[in-house]
């Protein structure tokens, strides 16, 4: 019987945002399984990793294009593409009232909207023709449970902080871009899969965490890395007839 495993080993990938804080947690991941990361992001690295860095614009369709070139000219095949980079708004450094549907910027919108959505839909454009050149690929989508579900604002409301409409626009709009890749190039073998994940605990204000505790199942925000496994798993062949899904993995939220 053959032995199962992940053998991401020199496997090609390219994340974008992968000097954020799920990004990084994946990068390192991938590394630890021996497979050649390459980050896409407009921040610097906080540390250095074995990851080679590209800082650029995703919103720069010619940026990406260049970045591109670097994979043809040395002729590196790309296995894998994470469209992680998004805009967010942590509630302990966001001011509500900015953010109120009533009061929302149009400026902000068309920002989010187009590093959140736009950038992922463009990384899959330029760096997902290529992967379907080859015929074998597969393209993670990072959605948010609130790509499931509206946001409970009531879980902020000491604060006063408000998940702004274009979070929740943008994350149903990443479950879209899905499904749409996972049938458009399905005849070329590129699979497309998003993740649904919860919250992640990093030290938020305890209030929050309490009530948001009180709608998961679990009765806890998912740990650091816990979700790095999830990833792997549909970076790999073990997942070789899975796509258009999406996984949610949220502690049990969005089921009641």
């Amino acid at each position: 019987m053959k032995k199962i495993s992940l053998n991401l080993k020199n496997k090609n990938v390219i994340i974008t945002g992968g000097n954020g804080f799920l990004g990084s947690q994946i990068s390192e991941a991938l590394i630890n399984e021996k497979a050649k990361v390459y980050i896409i992001d407009i921040k610097n690295p906080k540390k250095r990793t074995l990851a080679k860095h590209f800082k650029s614009d995703i919103t720069n369709e010619e940026e990406l294009k260049k970045i591109l070139k670097f994979f043809k000219s040395r002729k590196i095949k790309i296995d894998i593409l994470i469209n992680n980079a998004a805009i967010d708004y942590p509630p302990s450094k966001s001011k509500g009232n900015n953010l109120k549907l009533e009061s929302f910027s149009n400026y902000f919108w068309d920002k989010d909207i187009s590093v959140s959505l736009k950038g992922s839909y463009l990384c899959t454009k330029v760096f997902g023709s290529y992967m379907s050149k080859f015929k074998k690929g597969s393209i993670i989508n990072i959605s948010s449970d609130l790509g499931i579900i509206a946001p409970d604002q009531r879980i902020y409301k000491k604060s006063g902080f408000v998940k702004p409409v274009t979070y929740s626009v943008v994350k149903h709009g990443i479950i879209g871009l899905t499904k749409y890749t996972a049938s458009y190039w399905g005849k070329k073998n590129i699979r497309c899969n998003a993740i649904a994940p919860g919250g992640i605990y990093n030290k938020q204000d305890s209030s929050f965490v309490k009530n948001i505790n009180k709608l998961i199942p679990l009765g806890r925000m998912a740990k650091k890395n816990e979700y790095n496994g999830l990833i792997l798993f549909l970076c790999s062949d073990l997942s070789s007839y899975i796509t258009g899904s999406i996984i949610v993995a949220d502690g049990g939220r969005t089921t009641i």
